[in-house]
């Protein structure tokens, strides 16, 4: 993407601060090693705004059918006035199931990174900047290179001109 047309994305990109209470969300798995690893990317207007990502571990509830491709991301208010995130989908015969608290169900220092990722995305970063940003990333522990590693490719399918394919 040349300069002019990261301009041109910028001018018409909207920051968009207070988050909706529930954003359309593209499920993206992947595999690093023997690890399999699932992405759910909050979109607004089209755009990735935000990330959450980590291992899927089924002892753990993120148990997805391999169908599930699209979702929405709802936050949700606790009693304690703290928030959690859920991921909600419709399966093929038209009922919800809601996975509850995203951010208990994954390591918390890939948490803490995804807060970063999604920081960067909410304020507009172009898509190509924010993948060059993770991949500069250079931590000690392997399994977090080997995230990084992941969320590169859950972001590149939104990459301009980028076809959009399905997990």
């Amino acid at each position: 993407m040349d300069n002019q047309n990261t301009e041109n994305a910028a001018a018409t990109f909207r920051v968009v601060e207070n988050r909706p209470r529930e954003l359309e969300c593209d499920v993206v798995r992947f595999q690093n090693n023997k690890d399999k690893w699932v992405a759910f990317v909050g979109l607004l207007d089209g755009r990735p705004y935000e990330i959450f990502t980590g291992l899927q571990d089924d002892d753990e509830g993120i148990v997805l059918p391999k169908s599930v491709q699209k979702g929405r991301i709802i936050r949700q208010t606790n009693a304690d006035g703290s928030h959690r995130y859920d991921f909600q989908f419709e399966n093929r015969r038209g009922y919800k199931t809601t996975v509850e608290g995203l951010s208990e169900k994954f390591n918390p220092e890939y948490w803490n990174y995804a807060k970063l990722i999604s920081g960067v995305l909410r304020y507009g970063m172009p898509i190509e900047h924010v993948i060059k940003l993770v991949s500069s990333l250079q931590l000690k522990d392997e399994s977090i290179n080997t995230w990084t590693t992941g969320v590169e490719r859950a972001l590149k399918k939104y990459l301009p001109g980028e076809p959009r394919e399905e997990s």
